[in-house]
């Protein structure tokens, strides 16, 4: 065998191996994709609740949230997101709780100033 042609089968059998490597590299254990799941449910609640609690408490008081000052979870199954107001004397609100359900998928509780405005 000439010198070119062991070259180019080395160069061949380091890519095999590279996909090989990359291949077996990538499969995930049980827990790991139990993990995966999880944050990723996290995060949809997430991004539903930072939607939807600031645009149904912008509806009401008419003042608009951005940032909640409080976050309670099980990382699961709730979310609950809490706002303290800037305007209160000028028609906006003092405390406001939002909590978000995974079950309902959508907003379980609104609470602004302690009256419930939703409850599912």
């Amino acid at each position: 065998m000439s010198e070119t042609m062991k070259i180019i089968l080395g160069v061949a059998a380091l890519f095999i191996a590279g996909f090989v490597m990359v291949g077996t590299s990538k499969q995930q254990s049980k827990e790991e994709m139990e993990t995966a799941s999880m944050i990723r449910n996290y995060t949809a609640m997430q991004e539903m609740a930072n939607q939807k609690c600031p645009n149904e408490i912008k509806k009401i008081t008419g003042e608009q949230v951005y940032f909640p000052s409080e976050t309670k979870s099980d990382k699961e199954t709730y979310l609950t997101l809490k706002w303290v107001g800037e305007n209160s004397t000028k028609g906006g609100f003092k405390t406001a709780s939002c909590t978000l359900s995974s079950a309902i998928g959508g907003i379980s509780e609104l609470v602004i100033d302690e009256k419930v405005i939703i409850k599912k």
